[in-house]
Parts: structure tokens; sequence; C-alpha cells
């Protein structure tokens, strides 16, 4: 039988997600209370116009020249992401080179589909409460694998292997709303619509993401990526 106080049914990383956020606090200093940051914070407004203006310097082919090997020992003291990304998965899409940034510039979750779950949810809040991130941003792409399996699902009543179905149910609402809409290119436009609907997730989501952008302390943005260009568009 399962001890009810120590409650070994419930698996631990589920237990982990039942943790107030007072209560998260006080977990180990390694965890709770990272290593001073490296660098002042920016502004929300700032940080997007610096990942716009990299985005532009790789779109032109003009990176800023780079030794990732400068400031390693400084690195491992701690960190200071001027922006926490949610983004596709897809090999061809790396948030720190398209928006021509630095390591240690950005904090970066990727899953295919870029879509809000959990576990992405609570890597924003830690990017926000601990690290004090002023800028999030959902990026979608171009011809995205996911998005099209989605609407494959919908459309079609596309049947997928393994944990497939997950990941279509959470673009669903993005290809449904798309379909409402009935303009343009359905993924096109499904891409967008599953950036701004997770956009709206992270903005909205209490209580610290909530807190945070009531205050301006931060700012949520989306954007999708074109692959063929590799340009960053707002939506």
């Amino acid at each position: 039988m399962c001890d009810a106080t120590a409650n070994p049914c419930v698996p631990a990383l589920r237990r982990r997600r039942l943790l107030s956020a007072t209560a998260f606090a006080a977990l180990t200093p390694a965890w709770a209370a990272p290593p001073a940051p490296t660098a002042p914070h920016v502004s929300p407004d700032v940080a997007l116009q610096q990942l716009l203006q990299g985005n532009a310097r790789y779109v032109a082919g003009r990176p800023l020249p780079r030794n990732h090997a400068k400031g390693r020992a400084a690195r491992a003291q701690g960190q200071r992401p001027m922006a926490a990304v949610l983004s596709c998965a897809d090999s061809r899409v790396a948030p720190e080179i398209l928006f021509d940034q630095g390591l240690g510039d950005l904090f970066v979750v990727r899953l295919a589909g870029n879509f809000v779950n959990d576990d992405a949810l609570a890597s924003m809040e830690y990017a926000v409460q601990f690290l004090q991130v002023p800028l999030l941003v959902v990026l979608g792409h171009s011809q995205c694998g996911a998005v099209a399996a989605a609407v494959q699902v919908v459309q079609d009543k596309a049947v997928l292997p393994g944990h497939l179905p997950g990941l279509a149910q959470a673009i669903q609402p993005a290809v449904e709303s798309a379909l409402r809409r009935q303009t343009g290119n359905l993924l096109a436009t499904a891409t967008v619509q599953n950036v701004r609907h997770n956009v709206a997730r992270l903005a909205t989501a209490a209580p610290i993401l909530a807190d945070r952008a009531a205050t301006g302390a931060t700012r949520t943005v989306g954007g999708v990526y074109d692959l063929a260009t590799g340009a960053v568009t707002l939506v």
C-alpha cells in the first residue's frame, strides 16, 4: 500500500510540479538561487530590438564575430539571458544562430510544434522567476512538420503512432482557428495561430508570468521564422 505521508505512488516529477512558488523558492540554493548574474538586464523592448537586429544581421549574412571560448569562466559563475525563447525542435531552427546571439544570451526551450505544455511552462517560469528574463518569445517557423501533422489529424482524421497524438492535440486549437479563418495557406495560417495561441498562454499563466506581465517587467511576443529567407516576422 502507499504511504499516505510520503505518497510514493505519486511520481517524483508530479510531486515537484505540485510545489507552490514559495516552496520552490525554498529548495536548495544551487537550484533556487542561481549564481550572481554576469550582466545587468535590459528592458523587454530593448531585448526585442536586439533580437530583431541580430536576425537582420543573420539574414544579411553578416553575423558578429564571436569567440565562444572567451568568457567561459564568467559564464560558469552564472547566467543572465536577455530573452527566453520557446521554439520548435526542428533541426533547421536554432534561435542563437538566427538571432545572432552568443552563449548565455538566450534561454531556449525547444519541442516540436513550439507549444506550451507543463514542462515548457515551468522552464519559462524558471527563466522569469530566477533569471529575471525580461522578454519571452514564442517562435514558430514555416513548413513546420508538427503543425502539418495536426492539420492532417483535423482535416483527414489521420492516426499518428506513439505519443504523437498528444502533440497534435496540443496544436489542434490553432488548426481549428485557421480553418475558421479560411484565408490563404492553411499550414501557414495554422502556424501563425499556433504562435498566437501560445503567446496568450504564456502571457496569462498565473501566478508567475501573468504577475510579471501585469507590472511590465516582462513582455511576451510571437514570431515566425521563414526557412527560405531566414527572416523572423513578428505576428
